[in-house]
């Protein structure tokens, strides 16, 4: 027999501190996903570059990101990292599973987006007298955002979603460590993460909106 009271009041009360906590999940994306970039572009060109050892280090990279489940390489990042003296906290230790996460995955859209470009386009810029730097600056970088862009975007809310992950390493500041902690005071488990689960919601479609109106404007022709 169904005979659950819901108690809205109580999580709709908690909702400041909630939203306090979707800033922190934001930030941890956004960090996680500008360290990916980064991170990215570098094993990029690792793997481009023809040199078997810097290949072979981005391949691993990208094979184990792509490959092991991402709560693996937060508890590698917070666990594993400490068997060799190196203790992070659970906000470090979870932007740095997410963001090496991001960069595996960012690396192959990023190579794609290159090799979907042909090659004539950087002879052509050559040709013209660029160097090989102005040539990828101006003729093949901004084709390769064009085609990362959308894909880019996708890694962004998963990177959202992924902070979930952190309560397993203690993190509690996030939106996800906060509602557990509200529901383990008050037993509202329903409410609290139903909750949780709308604001998560709003934030992975005000990216994916706006990602398609800043698209839609930088990519027009």
């Amino acid at each position: 027999m169904f005979n659950y009271t819901f108690h809205w009041n109580q999580a709709l009360k908690a909702l400041p501190q909630m939203l306090d906590g979707a800033l922190i999940t934001l930030q941890i994306a956004l960090l996680s996903m500008l360290i990916g970039v980064v991170c990215a572009l570098a094993l990029t060109g690792f793997r481009l570059s023809g040199n078997r050892a810097l290949s072979g280090f981005a391949t691993a990279w990208i094979e184990i990101a792509r490959n092991t489940p991402a709560l693996f390489q937060i508890y590698m990042a917070h666990f594993g990292l400490g068997n060799f003296g190196i203790h992070l906290s659970p906000y470090t230790a979870l932007l740095v599973g997410i963001a090496f996460n991001n960069a595996g995955y960012l690396a192959e859209n990023f190579r794609g987006a290159l090799k979907a470009i042909p090659d004539t386009q950087a002879r052509a810029g050559r040709s013209l007298g660029m160097t090989a730097l102005q040539a990828f600056r101006y003729i093949i970088l901004p084709q390769m955002m064009r085609v990362a862009f959308l894909p880019t975007t996708n890694q962004m809310v998963w990177a959202i979603l992924m902070t979930s992950l952190g309560v397993t390493v203690g993190m509690n500041t996030d939106l996800a460590g906060v509602t557990q902690e509200l529901n383990a005071r008050s037993f509202r488990t329903f409410e609290f993460f139903a909750l949780a689960a709308v604001i998560y919601y709003v934030i992975a479609k005000a990216v994916t909106l706006a990602a398609r109106a800043i698209a839609s404007r930088m990519f027009r022709y």
